[in-house]
């Protein structure tokens, strides 16, 4: 019995001594909070604002003691630092960070933030917090194309250029362009970077234009985010050039056009001459007969018979009387000895305008001038052989030429000096 009074006085001792006596309810005695073994970061902020050229001092605070931890950074921007025993954020938003690149304006920066137990690798905490930037002084972000404000181009030609950005606080998003003419690029034109192409076609330039040049006005309109504009205009200056493959193309057609006319004169004059030859043979003819009966008559006359005597005193009378027969079916027309040489000559004049008006290689520079007298005479030898009908014959143009340029005709039509 004394035995077991001591075993239960020893326990007693026990429990007491180990803090048994603290779940003894008492009213007058507060509850003790549990022990806090989870690791935490009392005052983390989770999103940090700056403005450039200011300080960051932030101190985070945990739960345990600070000097059994190392603190450290992960994906940090340039210039923010940690005191690793102590848990002290520092920066200096410096503006040369933004000046250089390194750093940008309302861009939010993800940086995982963490500490560890130096002697227990599993009591470790790791977490994220946001940082950005703002800067009160804008500054203006600018087109720069990689060509002067002015340009001076042919029709024909190709310019092509690139347009560039200066981006300053808030960079160019959009980039639109119109023109005082219709000038659509080639390439894309949306956003920084992109080139504009452009060809310069040949009927650019119109004759009315003054100088025979006309200017483009290319303008250029970059936005950023916040609707913000900078404009960029260029001058191109076109001048009128030449579509040598075009115009060699219309001067060989304007060349056959008047060739096929001047074949067609020919062989109106050959008609016209043909008929000029025959009234000629006609009167001639009529001539000839109206002299000889007055030459008959004469002889008659002279004779001792009484018959001939007779038909002497006709023969004149039959002689005067062809005169007006003659003229009535082949009468004297000068309008067609005219008509023939106005035909003539036409032809003369087309013959040699196509003689020296020829064009010398692919890219003569008198084409134009060339085209254009050739046109205007055509235009004008028409216009003046307006009445003539156009012969239809089915003579080729080597026999027209043997023709019109036959001694005979030649001889005809051969102006007299005297």
């Amino acid at each position: 019995m004394i035995l077991k009074n001591l075993v239960f006085t020893s326990l007693l001792s026990l429990l007491f001594s180990a803090g048994f006596s603290q779940i003894i309810p008492d009213s007058t005695v507060k509850p003790v909070n549990p022990f806090d073994s989870v690791l935490r970061i009392k005052n983390i902020n989770p999103y940090f604002t700056l403005h450039v050229d200011s300080t960051l001092r932030y101190a985070f605070e945990i739960n345990k003691d600070q000097a059994k931890y190392y603190w450290y950074l992960k994906n940090s921007p340039v210039g923010l630092k940690i005191n690793k025993d102590n848990g002290v954020l520092t920066f200096k938003a410096e503006k040369s960070y933004f000046l250089s690149g390194r750093l940008k304006y309302d861009y939010e920066y993800k940086v995982n933030i963490g500490l560890q137990n130096l002697d227990d690798p599993l009591d470790r905490v790791d977490t994220s917090f946001i940082l950005a930037f703002y800067n009160t002084e804008i500054i203006p972000s600018r087109i720069k194309p990689t060509v002067t404000s002015s340009l001076f181009i042919e029709e024909g030609d190709t310019i092509s250029f690139r347009l560039q950005c200066e981006n300053g606080s808030f960079p160019i998003e959009e980039i639109t362009y119109f023109s005082n003419y219709q000038a659509k690029s080639l390439t894309p034109v949306t956003k920084c970077g992109d080139d504009f192409t452009w060809f310069a076609p040949f009927d650019f330039v119109k004759e009315t234009d003054k100088d025979r040049q006309k200017i483009l006005d290319l303008v250029f309109v970059g936005t950023n985010k916040f609707s913000n504009k900078d404009t960029a205009i260029i001058k191109v200056y076109v001048k009128e050039n030449i579509n040598y493959p075009q115009r060699v193309l219309e001067f060989e057609k304007l060349k056959n056009d008047v060739q096929q006319y001047i074949v067609q004169l020919k062989s109106s004059f050959r008609v016209v001459d043909q008929k000029l030859k025959r009234t000629k043979k006609t009167r001639t003819g009529f001539d000839l007969g109206s002299a000889a009966t007055g030459l008959g008559g004469t002889v008659f006359s002279s004779m001792t018979s009484d018959d001939s005597k007779t038909a002497g005193k006709i023969l004149p009378s039959v002689g005067v009387a062809l005169v007006p027969v003659k003229e009535a079916s082949a009468p004297n027309n000068n309008a067609d000895q005219n008509t023939a040489s106005l035909i003539r000559n036409s032809i003369k004049r087309l013959d040699y305008l196509l003689a020296d008006n020829t064009i010398v290689g692919d890219r003569d520079p008198e084409i134009l001038a060339k085209t254009r007298k050739l046109k205007d005479e055509l235009k004008q030898t028409q216009i003046q052989l307006i009445d003539i009908p156009i012969a239809e014959e089915n003579l080729s143009s080597k026999e027209l030429d043997e023709y019109f340029n036959s001694p005979k005709v030649n001889k005809k039509y051969k102006v007299n000096h005297k």
